[in-house]
């Protein structure tokens, strides 16, 4: 029922202001379990998926969002269950993933939909990122699931990172047909298997959405952009640090070359001073009788 509420309150407006357009939407079971692959370019994408579909999709959200205490907590976690998001404990020994593959089996042996994210996290610059193995794979086997690939279109240029106000633009979703691994049924664990069918998602992934695709993570991708950045920043600061130092250089050479000229300009005064008080000392014995 809150999800019903929540989709008529969110998803209608949603649809009404950024009228997003959905090619592939017969690829969508009306009912049975299916497992919705998309790429990942917005944090809208959880939204704007879910409105545009008859069916409930269930996404996947770190537990924090759902165990904040106080008012603004409780209405952070209402949200997130209003728009069909599930929590998942991080802590254990292998943390999300695990979690996050029982959470996915439980949803598809309800008989629903179940949305993840392959590359496992946003791209950080709007390309195609290779894949995580593991848990789009292993539900996908576990449970014998069709995998529907999803590509997003544009959902990054409405909210880019730092923005506040979204802008009103008409994004996309391009809808794949559904692709079917139960021949690797029993194959799990195989991490080749594993590997191969991720692979394939994304390739059908890369065609819908015609990103440009790099064959490595995201997550290394946002890390060497952190470390570059990091190293551009302390550059900055090096340069900066440098500049002032010259400065500091400039200014102490000019104080110098100031104190000589005033040392010049008194040894000049004083040797003129002296010869002056000679000349008058010669003058003076010339006069004396």
């Amino acid at each position: 029922m809150l999800y019903g509420a929540m989709k008529v309150t969110i998803g209608g407006p949603l649809k009404l202001a950024f009228r997003p357009w959905v090619e592939g939407l017969e690829n969508v079971p009306a009912e049975g379990p299916a497992i919705l692959a998309s790429n990942h370019l917005s944090f809208s994408d959880s939204f704007f998926l879910p409105a545009v579909l008859d069916r409930k999709v269930t996404f996947i959200a770190k537990a924090e969002y759902f165990t904040t205490p106080g008012v603004k907590g409780r209405l952070t976690a209402a949200f997130f269950k209003g728009v069909g998001q599930l929590p998942v404990d991080r802590s254990g020994t292998r943390g999300a993933g695990e979690a996050a593959i029982r959470s996915g089996i439980e949803v598809l042996e309800r008989g629903e939909l179940f949305g993840i994210y392959p590359e496992g996290t946003r791209s950080p610059d709007g390309r195609l990122y290779r894949g995580k193995p593991g848990g789009l794979a292993r539900v996908a086997l576990a449970t014998g699931a069709p995998v529907i690939p999803v590509a997003m279109i544009d959902t990054e240029k409405i909210q880019p990172p730092g923005k506040i106000v979204p802008k009103l633009m008409r994004p996309g979703i391009r809808i794949g047909k559904p692709l079917d691994f139960r021949r690797y049924e029993g194959m799990d664990h195989d991490r080749f298997v594993l590997r191969a069918v991720t692979d394939e998602v994304i390739y059908e992934i890369m065609k819908l959405s015609g990103q440009e695709y790099v064959d490595i993570y995201a997550t290394a991708m946002k890390r060497q952009l952190a470390e570059e950045a990091k190293a551009e920043k302390e550059a900055e600061k090096a340069e900066r640090e440098a500049g002032k130092e010259a400065e500091r250089a400039a200014k102490a050479a000019l104080a110098r070359e100031e104190r000589e000229q005033a040392e010049k300009l008194r040894a000049a005064m004083e040797r003129a001073e002296r010869e002056q008080a000679e000349r008058d000392r010669a003058e003076q014995r010339r006069s004396d009788p």
